[in-house]
């Protein structure tokens, strides 16, 4: 049985044509119901919730969810369960992980670039990796590729928080004799495309957090080498909060 194979014991016997449990499935049979009791009352209380939503659901995410799926599904979940009062508010990636140790967040949307905690259940949604802009008056907006390293001289426009540990220009920053120049630092994605747009510094971005369509003179140019994230849901394990499991169970279903 799968069962068997993922626990790794034997839980069946299957002698004389008769099938009994073995002292192992005794052994661990009181905890099982016990999970299985615990599943099923979870599942009354969210169908509950389902015919009668209720109660504040706080939601915390980085700046350019609109960008992604994400979105969608946070704006659908609105409209489906509009008595559920929804508070989203926005953070930087190295910081909302951490919101989650704090009684007032109850899931943040965000990138991560290796496995997270087993602390923390988790729904990914997409990938997307860092691009640079580069306006196309820059000699650079001819490259086909670029390394981080190319970029040392130029102005960077960042958005409030890519300076971290997970931005591939943190590699330049600490380099000894290099001082990058910080030209714009803000939450503002629309304002670094219109810098971007007329001819003013460069940018790191992911390449699903923008949308170019008003903003003709900028060039996207891929990162080498390549450094991808996921974007994830990520609330803490074992949440029993019904408000919770039922943007959990409706976020599930529609990855």
């Amino acid at each position: 049985m799968a069962l068997e194979k993922e626990w790794g014991i034997k839980l069946f016997s299957r002698k004389h044509r008769k099938v009994t449990l073995t002292q192992e499935a005794l052994n661990v049979l009181p905890d099982v119901r016990e999970i299985l009791d615990k599943e099923q009352q979870l599942k009354q209380k969210i169908d509950a919730l389902k015919n009668n939503p209720k109660g504040t659901l706080v939601v915390k995410g980085i700046p350019s969810i609109s960008q992604y799926s994400a979105f969608d599904t946070i704006t659908q979940f609105t409209k489906q369960y509009p008595e559920i009062n929804l508070k989203f508010s926005e953070a930087g990636t190295d910081s909302l992980l951490n919101e989650l140790n704090h009684d007032g967040t109850d899931i943040v949307f965000t990138r991560i670039f290796s496995p997270v905690s087993e602390k923390y259940d988790v729904i990914v949604n997409e990938s997307d990796y860092f691009v640079a802009l580069v306006p196309k008056n820059n000699p650079l907006s001819r490259f086909e590729k670029i390394q981080v390293q190319d970029l040392k001289n130029e102005s960077f426009l960042v958005l409030e928080g890519t300076i971290s540990g997970t931005n591939p220009i943190i590699p330049i920053l600490k380099k000894p004799n290099v001082q990058p120049r910080i030209m714009y630092e803000g939450q503002r994605i629309d304002l670094i495309l219109e810098m971007l747009n007329e001819g003013m510094g460069v940018s790191v971005v992911m390449d699903k957090s923008f949308d170019l369509t008003n903003y003709p003179n900028i060039a996207v140019i891929p990162i080498i080498p390549k450094k991808s994230s996921q974007l994830a849901f990520i609330k803490r394990k074992g949440d029993m909060v019904p408000v919770v499991n039922l943007f959990w169970e409706f976020a599930r279903n529609r990855t």
